[in-house]
């Protein structure tokens, strides 16, 4: 019966644990300008701002002209990303789209 109560409350303790990780991360989704025209915009974009501390995924979509960004809120924010964007050309604003 210990061993049953012991492995329930490792599976508890983990469980939370992950759920508290989850709640760190954010997604922002932004507009780059000027307009991103090629594969080597998307290069540019990805290989830069995954420097950004607390990056965790960015996915650039050429046909919609938005950059998706999931990070941990907690290690950098909106500001960040604009002067990781301005550092390589290009200005960015929130879009309004829902997805």
């Amino acid at each position: 019966m210990n061993r049953i109560k012991l492995f329930s409350m490792a599976f508890a303790t983990l469980f939370s644990l992950n759920a508290l990780a989850e709640t760190k991360a954010d997604t922002l989704v932004v507009i780059p300008n000027p307009r991103m025209t090629c594969e080597n915009c998307v290069k540019k974009i990805k290989q830069n701002i995954r420097f950004v501390k607390g990056t965790k995924n960015i996915i650039v979509s050429l046909p919609q002209q938005t950059v998706t960004i999931v990070y941990d809120k907690q290690k950098s924010g909106y500001d960040d990303y604009t002067a990781a964007f301005r550092k390589i050309g290009y200005q960015i604003k929130p879009s309004t789209d829902k997805k």
